[in-house]
C-alpha cells in the first residue's frame, strides 16, 4: 500500500508574509544642493537664488524627490525652504534628507497601510529568505504592527521558523514571548 504524504506546512494555517511586498519600488529623484554651491562648498545667496530660479524644475514633475546636500557645507535653513517653493508645485512628494531615508519613509507608509484585521488571531511567518535584501527596520516595524492582533509571529520559512512571539496568558500586563 502506498504511503500518503501530508503537507503539514500547508495544513498548519500559517500565513507567510513577505516583507518584499512592502518595499517602496518607485524611483526617488535627488536634488543635491551641492550642485548649486560656489565651488561645491559655499552658499552665496545671490548666486544660489539665481541658480535655483534658472533651474529646470520640470524634471521633477510628479516625482518623489529627496533634497539634501552631499557636500560637507553649512546650509542655512532658508536655502532648503527656497528649494521647497520650486519643488512643491511640480513634485508629488518631497523630503529633506538622504534618498535612502526617504525610501525607508515610503516603505514605512506601505507598512502602516496594512489592514491588521486580516491577521487577527493568525499564525504569521515573516519571510526571511529571498533574493531581495530586506532592511532590518522592516522586520522590526512589521512585528510592531502585527503584534497586537496575531496569535504568533515567526521568522524564516514555514518549514523552518524561529519563534519570535506567541500570545499566551498575560501576567502583569506583560505578554509571554517565546
Amino acid at each position: 500500500m502506498a504511503e500518503i504524504f501530508v503537507n503539514k506546512v500547508a495544513e498548519s494555517g500559517i500565513i507567510t508574509l513577505d516583507p518584499k511586498n512592502f518595499l517602496f519600488e518607485g524611483e526617488v529623484k535627488v536634488f543635491d544642493l551641492k550642485d548649486h554651491l560656489f565651488m561645491g562648498l559655499i552658499l552665496k545667496e545671490k548666486d544660489f537664488r539665481a541658480a535655483v530660479k534658472a533651474f529646470d524644475w520640470s524634471i521633477y514633475k510628479d516625482a518623489q524627490v529627496a533634497v539634501y546636500c552631499s557636500a560637507d557645507a553649512i546650509i542655512p535653513v532658508w536655502a532648503y525652504m527656497l528649494v521647497v517653493t520650486y519643488l512643491q508645485p511640480v513634485a508629488s512628494e518631497i523630503y529633506m534628507g538622504q534618498p535612502t531615508d526617504f525610501v525607508n519613509r515610503l516603505t514605512q507608509q506601505n507598512i502602516d497601510s496594512i489592514d491588521v484585521n486580516a491577521y487577527n488571531d493568525q499564525r504569521v511567518v515573516l519571510k526571511g529568505c529571498g533574493d531581495t535584501p530586506i532592511p532590518d527596520f522592516m522586520y522590526f516595524e512589521l512585528t510592531n504592527k502585527l503584534l497586537p492582533v496575531v496569535k504568533s509571529i515567526m521568522y524564516g520559512e514555514p518549514c523552518s521558523t524561529v519563534p519570535v512571539y506567541k500570545k499566551a496568558m498575560v501576567k502583569n500586563n506583560i505578554p509571554a514571548a517565546e
